[in-house]
């Protein structure tokens, strides 16, 4: 009897032990206790984030545009004409990708206050494909209002393209431009890497019902080496609905403003100061978390900070020819791929690239951010 009464205390026991009854008062169970499971997602996340942080920069790719004194496209430079510098660093450009096959997203924006505008977009879906993607090239298209859809996976197939565009309706009120834009970049990302990667916004500036941060957009961007452009919706509604807002001024005249050595200030130039180097430090901010950073037209930041360009057009005719401009700089475009030296200097790394021929003009992206990475 005080055998199989000890027997089935034994049992007993074990039982409330598996059960989590067993441990000293005061004490967790280490798989249930919310400090070790915080610091466990906390190591995970560094983990990870450091993961694609190395990965990222093994390869800095560096869109770069050359044009001369005339404002004319400079082809035909090779990979030793270019000098490229990270963070003042001289570094060894191991490539030149001018000639790979294009990867294109077109996000369309359809809110319900295009129904004028659409239209007029629709209409130029054979010639974004025949003069941004080329015989080699893929396209896609996605939609967005407050959602975003794939209205069109990848193919080379011109006529689905053309089809796809003019199937588009308008829908709701608000339009989820960041949401859209992250998107696009999911969908590059996972094309193979001997591909460019350009995604073109046709959409208003300023985003309106996203769920995403601007500064998760440009770490997708960065990761993956995707080049946005855009074509800017909101002049045309200004044309519309009356006389176009002009652009805002440069708050530096062009006189004070500073000129590459024995260069002339041209208005080419006089633009890349003006708009560089106001969103560098918000650039740098985002990417620091600052709390007070509120990014108005998140579309300048993301095609300024990854090699891109901005269009405008207020009239079908110049949409072609903003199209036309898209497509002349994609295939005019040097891509410099280069592994920084610099690895371990965290924060905010400048590009700057030269070419060893006189009265010419470069322009390539600023830069990107990495977090510090300890030397190993």
């Amino acid at each position: 009897m005080c055998h199989t009464r000890t027997m089935r205390n034994t049992l007993m026991l074990l039982l409330l032990c598996a059960a989590g009854f067993g441990q000293q008062p005061g004490t967790l169970d280490p798989a249930k206790d919310p400090a070790k499971l915080e610091k466990a997602d906390a190591d995970k996340d560094k983990a990870e984030k450091d993961l694609v942080i190395q990965h990222f920069v093994n390869v800095v790719i560096a869109p770069t545009t050359v044009l001369d004194k005339h404002g004319d496209y400079v082809n035909g430079l090779q990979p030793q004409d270019f000098q490229l510098y990270d963070n003042n660093k001289l570094q060894h450009i191991t490539a030149d990708v001018h000639d790979q096959p294009l990867s294109l997203v077109i996000a369309v924006q359809k809110s319900s206050n295009l129904n004028d505008i659409l239209p007029k977009i629709q209409r130029i879906g054979s010639l974004l494909k025949d003069l941004i993607a080329g015989e080699d090239g893929e396209t896609a298209i996605i939609a967005f209002d407050h959602n975003v859809v794939h209205a069109q996976e990848f193919t080379n197939d011109t006529g689905q393209i053309t089809e796809t565009m003019k199937k588009l309706k308008p829908g709701s009120s608000q339009h989820a431009v960041d949401d859209a834009t992250m998107e696009g970049i999911n969908m590059l990302k996972k094309r193979d890497l001997q591909r460019r990667r350009v995604l073109l916004l046709i959409a208003e500036r300023r985003d309106k019902g996203s769920g995403i941060r601007v500064r998760e957009v440009l770490e997708a961007a960065e990761f993956a080496n995707v080049v946005i452009y855009s074509l800017d919706i909101s002049s045309v509604i200004a044309g519309l609905t009356g006389t176009p807002m002009p652009p805002r001024p440069p708050s530096i005249p062009a006189e004070a403003q500073h000129s590459p050595a024995n260069g002339d200030m041209t208005p080419n130039i006089i633009d890349q100061n003006y708009y560089t180097g106001n969103y560098i430090p918000m650039f740098v901010d985002i990417f620091k978390s600052v709390k007070s950073v509120f990014v108005e037209d998140a579309v300048v930041v993301f095609t300024r900070f990854t090699g891109g360009k901005e269009y405008s057009f207020i009239s079908e005719k110049s949409l072609e020819r903003a199209v036309e401009g898209i497509s002349q700089e994609i295939h005019s475009q040097y891509l410099l791929s280069y592994t920084p030296n610099n690895q371990a200097d965290g924060g905010f790394h400048d590009i700057k690239v030269t070419v060893n021929r006189p009265q010419l003009e470069i322009r390539t992206r600023p830069g990107y951010w990495v977090a510090s990475r300890p030397e190993q």
